[in-house]
């Protein structure tokens, strides 16, 4: 029995086709990883949560990605988005409501106690 799985697991490791697939996705895996980090630069400058309030509900956006183009897409747990750049406001994703976040910048997010940063 034992033989039976051992050589099963030794058939799946060197299948060609998993072989070639993970050499296939090599250039891609470095492309994304210059991608991170090119983003590294500016990521110290955004705050890791922004706090919004819509119709008497505090809704907590957590810093989930940081474009090469300067943008930080902010998410909650409920899957609701945001958008900011360093110098730009905050807009909603896929919503047109408007919380008590949006047309403001960072630094008025920070004036107005709504951002919140690690290690400032």
């Amino acid at each position: 029995m034992a033989s039976v799985v051992f050589s099963r697991v030794r058939e799946r490791a060197l299948n060609p086709n998993a072989v070639f697939a993970a050499f296939a996705l090599l250039p891609f895996s470095a492309l994304l990883g210059s991608e991170a980090h090119a983003a590294e630069t500016f990521f110290k400058d955004f705050p890791f949560l922004i706090q919004c309030e819509y119709k008497g509900t505090s809704h907590a956006y957590y810093l989930s990605r940081l474009g090469v183009d300067g943008i930080a897409i902010y998410i909650t747990p409920d899957r609701q988005a945001g958008t900011i750049s360093i110098g730009g406001t905050a807009e909603a994703v896929g919503d047109e409501r408007s919380g008590t976040c949006a047309g403001k910048t960072l630094d008025q997010l920070r004036s107005a106690g709504q951002a919140f940063d690690l290690g400032r």
